[in-house]
């Protein structure tokens, strides 16, 4: 049977058992406008409250990765998190909104531990001030924008069936706010609550008294901030997407109360799920989440135009995460699609689970040692500008594309993604005015007359680029050895690892010739940018 197992999964991964199949493909980008914008910080990671002894499977992937015990002291944490510049970070998860502050309690602040009757079998924590002081000295030296998540459960009442009723007690709270201003931390945004939207997750509050406790929030923001600037942005619900409380909650709050809508996505289903690695590659389940996106941006249109879209959390398995999936080069398929999906509908922020815990965190919850997925957050967050381009496909669903202006510089950046196990896609890419970025290699007289057309349309970089030769830079994502299942990522075909001292690895780009062919090889990952490509959408 082990054997039976293995041979299915070499037949059905490993691309060099089958003939190479090559395929053409069009991809037409529309630069005359951009079709949605991120924020310029993107890119988002989470830092959860799990205690060490949160355990899914039989396994228990924490470690000392939460909010409370994370060695903040560890080289490779702070080097991961400059490599940003600045990495947004949220702190939060299925806790928080048991979590007391330290700020005037009149009982002992304790950890949190194992209790039956508790939420999610663990009883109430307690963040200390010393802690919170450690942590914004950390926020402050590695550039990290910070959303922190409030407890919207305090001083409700449980039912017994899920459902807490009654006002938000928010003296805590506000004492804590309070602290945080008096000591100068910035925050970047408060969130109130975690999974209580709809019928929650372990426990819900109904739309109509959520709308009703962030109005009296914000108040206490627009008190607390009168004379600090700049005043942080209010976040909720925080929780998975459902029209019906979702539209409740904007229509009580009213107007410019809720800044961004924050909604949670775990579309691949349960981490013990054997299927995990076909969804992953399936691109009609890849697409089944678009639909989500969609109506989150029509129930912000129609009740709340003021506020913005944000993914709050997106671990792609739940439960900590697949062990030997999501912590792998595989999972990049799933996390870099959707970070393209998430953008084409205006989406602003991506918050993945995790920086570091569990299963899929951009860290090795043990070592501190990236996974691939940091690198691919890494290469977006460098490459990828706020502007998205509309592209059109000719091709194989089977070849994802997503396509953005480029950070900080002139040009496109074109993401491809290639879920076939068996298929190199040749790829000619054109604008809307019809401008072709690659042309297949072809012998005849039109190849000098599509360099000088190039050099006609292009937005040049410095005054010698009429004699220069054009060029793209490529950045091929593969895994080492093939193995789908590799810790290690490659780039350009070079292990991405850490340095001797722990700092991250140079992300050098492969320059290529414009005319020569550009192709992308079975179940890899290319980011290709076009510097001297003419952007008017982009100005």
């Amino acid at each position: 049977m082990g054997f039976s197992i293995s041979l299915f999964i070499l037949l059905a991964f490993s691309p060099a058992i089958f003939a190479q199949n090559s395929d053409d493909a069009r991809l037409v980008i529309d630069t005359n406008a951009t079709v949605a914008e991120t924020d310029d910080n993107y890119i988002c990671a989470t830092i959860d409250w799990w205690p060490h002894d949160k355990c899914n499977y039989n396994r228990c992937p924490w470690e000392f990765s939460s909010v409370i015990n994370l060695d903040l002291s560890h080289p490779f944490l702070a080097n991961a998190i400059q490599a940003f510049k600045n990495l947004r970070l949220r702190l939060g998860g299925s806790l928080q909104d048991q979590v007391i502050y330290d700020v005037n309690l009149k009982s002992p602040c304790k950890q949190f531990g194992k209790e039956k009757s508790g939420l999610f079998g663990f009883s109430k924590g307690c963040l200390h001030m010393k802690r919170w002081d450690e942590l914004n000295k950390f926020f402050k030296a590695t550039g990290a924008l910070v959303t922190f998540g409030l407890n919207a459960l305090h001083g409700r009442n449980h039912d017994g069936r899920g459902a807490w009723q009654g006002d938000w007690n928010s003296s805590n709270a506000r004492d804590f706010i309070k602290y945080t201003i008096s000591k100068d931390y910035r925050i970047d945004s408060w969130e109130f609550g975690n999974e209580l939207s709809g019928k929650g997750i372990g426990a819900s509050v109904g739309a109509e008294q959520y709308g009703k406790d962030l109005v009296h929030l914000n108040s206490i923001i627009d008190e607390l901030y009168k004379n600090f600037r700049p005043k942080p942005l209010l976040l909720a619900p925080g929780g998975f997407y459902e029209k019906l409380w979702f539209d409740k909650l904007l229509q009580v709050s009213g107007p410019h109360v809720v800044n961004a809508l924050t909604h949670h996505i775990y579309n691949l289903g349960p981490g013990n799920d054997n299927n995990l690695i076909n969804k992953i590659l399936n691109p009609d389940h890849l697409n089944k989440v678009s639909a989500t996106f969609g109506n989150l941006s029509l129930s912000i249109q129609m009740n709340g135009p003021w506020a913005s879209a944000w993914v709050g959390e997106s671990g792609g398995a739940y439960n900590s995460g697949g062990p030997n999936v999501s912590d792998t080069f595989v999972n990049s398929f799933w996390y870099l699609d959707q970070l393209g999906m998430a953008a084409k509908y205006n989406t602003k922020v991506y918050c993945r689970q995790t920086l570091i815990g569990g299963n899929y965190g951009l860290l090795n919850a043990s070592t501190f040692v990236p996974n691939p997925d940091y690198y691919s957050a890494l290469l977006w967050h460098r490459l990828m500008g706020k502007g998205v381009l509309d592209v059109n496909s000719n091709g194989s669903p089977y070849l994802r594309s997503y396509a953005h202006c480029s950070k900080q510089r002139a040009g496109v950046t074109l993401l491809l993604i290639n879920l076939s196990n068996q298929t190199t896609f040749n790829v000619d890419v054109k604008s809307t005015s019809n401008t072709e970025l690659h042309l297949k290699q072809k012998v005849d007289t039109r190849e000098k007359s599509f360099a000088h057309g190039l050099k006609k349309s292009f937005s040049w970089v410095g005054n010698k680029a009429s004699d220069e030769r054009l060029f793209r830079e490529e950045y091929h994502l593969t895994p080492e050895a093939g193995e789908l299942q590799s810790k290690i990522m490659l780039l350009n075909g070079q292990a991405l690892q850490l340095t001797e001292r722990g700092d991250i690895s140079t992300l050098s780009p492969v320059r290529r010739d414009i005319n020569s062919p550009l192709t992308i090889d079975p179940l890899s990952i290319k980011f290709i940018v076009f510097p001297n490509f003419s952007t008017p959408g982009c100005e």
